[in-house]
């Protein structure tokens, strides 16, 4: 039965890996309910307060890292709030409507389309805004698997 119980929380881990690349999966979600059901199946004692704590540090870092990467992507190449937000919805858009290449599209051609509608900029800016949103959306993604990473590892050295 253990080898059941392992494969599910292993299960749930590989989700939360696939939100790196399928923004829409809630990796955060399905990282705690690794841990929960761990907790649940086996024991909750492994996770004194220190864990939650640490972790809870984590779960804060893996949000920041994904708004500030994606910010600094675009205004590094002369994006606005506008680029910042078309960008975000392209992320969420893109890969419904274009799958696979739709990660990257989304981010790149939402910052272009709000960069030129709303502040008005020139097609060769908008274009730069639309590559700093895919620097920053890779970037963010980057950053997200090393704390993901990370936060498992803290996990198995808990509970093994």
């Amino acid at each position: 039965m253990d080898i059941i119980f392992w494969a599910l929380i292993i299960v749930l881990f590989v989700i939360a890996f696939a939100g790196l690349v399928f923004p829409i999966i809630p990796s955060v979600l399905f990282l705690l309910g690794g841990f929960i059901l761990y907790g649940v199946l086996f024991s909750f004692e492994p996770f004194n307060w220190l864990f939650w704590s640490i972790q809870g540090l984590f779960v804060l870092l893996l949000f920041g890292a994904d708004y500030i990467a994606n910010m600094i992507g675009v205004k590094k190449y002369g994006g606005s709030k506008a680029g910042v937000w078309g960008s975000t919805i392209g992320l969420l858009i893109g890969p419904f409507v274009i799958p696979v290449i739709g990660i990257l599209a989304g981010p790149f051609l939402g910052a272009i389309l709000a960069e030129l509608a709303v502040n008005k900029k020139n097609l060769n800016d908008a274009i730069k805004i639309g590559f700093g949103s895919v620097i920053g959306f890779v970037s963010s993604a980057a950053a997200k698997a090393v704390i993901q990473g990370f936060m498992i590892i803290y996990f198995l050295v808990m509970v093994l």
